[in-house]
């Protein structure tokens, strides 16, 4: 069943119940509410690379590799590449190459650049090659974004009335999502051209909206259960990430992170006794859930890497320093998270790094 949605102006004002209100980022107005949209979910435009010469170091890849790959140049005057969300296609039949895909987090590699390189997932090395290519993506048209049952602004209808090309462009804007709650939940950026419009089944004055989806990220499939869980409302018990995957719980932290963004926060006072659930922190994401639940609760934020774990420590996130915290079941942190690898390749100890900044930000941690 759809929910209501009641009439928009012009202003920040909403109706009773909205998913998604599509708002300007420069002037902050609202374009329109709506509560479906077709497309939000889809498989986001992949780099390819086709790796000449592959030789493992270990099983050969199959499927997912890592949320976080680096392709490191045998060139130490070049940086590393990131491919995130990173999937192997196999071997090429007949051929020694090993074609990888992923979402290039950076411009790539230098045009033409065709030297060695040796890969990893930031826990271990994962193999070499002799040379690379970087297959550009095709040029067919990324799925639009269509707002199903969009309440429009004032100022959407005059720019619909005008049907010029300048104003049919609607420039940046960022589709705001909530969940059933009526609760922020996160955001999508977009360029918002109009490629079409025409009334909609689903009320009276309402529209739907095809916005061109050529500046539109997609959320991936995979995690659309993940999306789902979370639109029905904040989870209300401890440690319902701990059955997912590496993969999905990446997810689930990317929501937890972006939810955080949108909330106002109330710091407990210093001296708080916090205590941590380690027992299935055994991989990145599942470190950060597990900190962030340790001081805020249930799908509670406190960083998503030591940068961001230091910010936190800093006040404004829940915390004030001086505070305490009881690690339960540490051993299971240190024995996977001990042995990880830079950008660059350098091996460190992320755990031993983890303990240095809740150290250095105020937070003394006893393990147990």
């Amino acid at each position: 069943m759809i929910p209501t949605v009641h009439e928009v102006g012009g202003g920040r004002g909403r109706g009773r119940y909205t998913r998604y209100a599509l708002t300007d980022t420069e002037h902050g107005h609202i374009w329109g509410m709506c509560a479906a949209a077709d497309g939000l979910f889809g498989e986001p435009r992949r780099g390819t690379y086709e790796l000449f010469g592959w030789v493992p170091e270990g099983a050969e890849l199959r499927g997912w590799v890592g949320s976080r790959v680096w392709l490191v140049p045998d060139d130490e005057a070049l940086d590393p590449w990131l491919l995130e969300d990173a999937e192997s296609l196999g071997r090429l039949s007949g051929t020694d190459s090993l074609v990888l895909t992923g979402l290039d987090d950076y411009e790539g590699p230098p045009e033409g650049r065709r030297g060695p390189v040796r890969v990893h997932d930031g826990d271990r090395w994962l193999g070499s090659c002799r040379e690379f290519a970087r297959i550009l993506p095709s040029d067919q048209a990324p799925s639009p974004l269509v707002l199903r049952g969009l309440a429009p602004s004032d100022q959407l209808r005059a720019a619909l009335a005008k049907g010029t090309r300048r104003a049919l462009d609607l420039d940046q804007a960022a589709l705001e999502v909530q969940d059933d709650r009526g609760e922020p939940l996160t955001y999508r950026l977009l360029s918002a051209e109009v490629r079409a419009w025409s009334p909609s089944s689903h009320g009276t004055d309402l529209i739907d909206l095809e916005l061109a989806g050529e500046q539109f990220t997609p959320v991936p499939e995979y995690a659309r259960p993940i999306w789902e869980r979370w639109l029905a409302g904040p989870p209300d018990t401890l440690g319902a990430w701990t059955g997912l995957d590496t993969r999905c719980r990446g997810a689930w932290l990317d929501l937890v992170r972006e939810r955080d963004c949108r909330r106002a926060h109330r710091d407990r006072p210093a001296g708080h006794a916090y205590e941590l659930d380690g027992r299935h922190i055994t991989d990145e994401p599942g470190l950060y859930l597990a900190l962030g639940e340790a001081v805020n609760g249930p799908g509670g934020y406190f960083g998503v890497c030591l940068a961001a774990l230091d910010d936190c420590l800093r006040g404004s996130f829940g915390h004030t320093v001086p505070a305490t915290l009881l690690w339960r079941d540490a051993a299971t942190a240190s024995g996977n998270l001990s042995q990880t690898l830079t950008a660059d390749g350098q091996p460190y100890d992320l755990f031993v790094a983890v303990l240095d900044v809740l150290a250095e930000g105020g937070m003394h941690v006893t393990l147990a």
